[in-house]
């Protein structure tokens, strides 16, 4: 019977449920508040770039941790803090950026888990179709246009350098915008979740020596964009009146309208909603 006592005292024993009162559990609201939005960010940004980074840094860490590796482990011991001050400076803008929207959001507003993002698609086949119609028809007239299509990372410092728009995509409007001579022709639009959100924008230009020398500053802000976010950006010149398509840092030039499609429709497709269907797909295999 002392066995028995004791296995449960020694064993069993935390598996009893600890006492909670009513602070403890709004501190777990709290830590699970300020953890799931501070996910978000990260996923919404260029920081989900940087986080990939340094999951492979605790790799090597943990590794030469493992190992007993001195000289590793004293290197991350003396870039920590080096690291932590850079990651501010670079980061500062999107630090700026979450904090504003924080503070423009009303205590009514505010809630423990948003639910908006996973219910919109991310671009239906009527917003597809009205961007491909507008580039075509903007390149049959050789009137020049940037568009920038969203994926994961939201360009939030780019789309606060432009007009605010919030309208639905559609051929008409995006033609409209880009008309010579008018307000917002001059700059870049950026398209988010079925939305034209913002027009005129300025963008970053790439750095890249080896783009040729015969583009211009349309290519150059696409090329650059594609190189800090996950965007797709279509260009369309306004010399040639070819369409040309920026995305991870490279440039496909002449572009056709089916290869446009098919670019955005693999866009508008969620990665939740293609896994679902790959796994629907291989069980109706297996069961054949």
């Amino acid at each position: 019977m002392e066995a028995i006592r004791s296995f449960f005292r020694d064993y069993v024993a935390f598996l009893t449920i600890p006492n909670i009162n009513v602070i403890d559990i709004i501190e777990i609201m709290i830590i699970a508040f300020v953890v799931y939005h501070v996910i978000i960010w990260i996923k919404d940004t260029r920081a989900w770039v940087l986080m990939k980074g340094i999951i492979v840094l605790f790799v090597v860490w943990l590794v030469a941790v493992v190992l007993g590796m001195n000289v590793l482990l004293w290197i991350f011991e003396n870039a920590m803090v080096i690291g932590i001050t850079a990651l501010v400076i670079i980061f500062q803008p999107e630090f700026r950026n979450a904090l504003e929207r924080l503070g423009r959001k009303s205590f009514s507003s505010i809630s423990l888990f948003d639910e908006t993002k996973s219910k919109h698609e991310r671009y239906s086949d009527r917003s597809v179709q009205g961007i491909v119609r507008a580039v075509y028809e903007m390149a049959k007239v050789k009137t020049g246009a940037l568009i920038v299509v969203e994926r994961n990372i939201q360009c939030r410092e780019f789309e606060r350098t432009g007009i605010p728009i919030d309208a639905e995509i559609s051929s008409q409007l995006l033609i409209n915008i880009f008309e010579h001579n008018t307000p917002l022709h001059d700059g870049a639009v950026i398209l988010r979740e079925n939305r034209v959100v913002s027009a005129t924008c300025y963008l970053p230009l790439s750095d890249n020596q080896e783009l040729s020398k015969d583009l211009g500053t349309r290519h150059r802000a696409a090329l650059g964009v594609s190189e800090v976010s996950d965007s797709l950006t279509i260009i369309v010149s306004e010399e040639t009146g070819s369409v040309s398509v920026a995305r991870d840092g490279k440039l496909s030039r002449d572009v056709d309208s089916e290869e446009l499609s098919e670019m955005l429709r693999r866009i508008a497709r969620k990665s939740g909603d293609n896994s679902k269907k790959k796994w629907w797909k291989g069980r109706k295999n297996n069961e054949k």
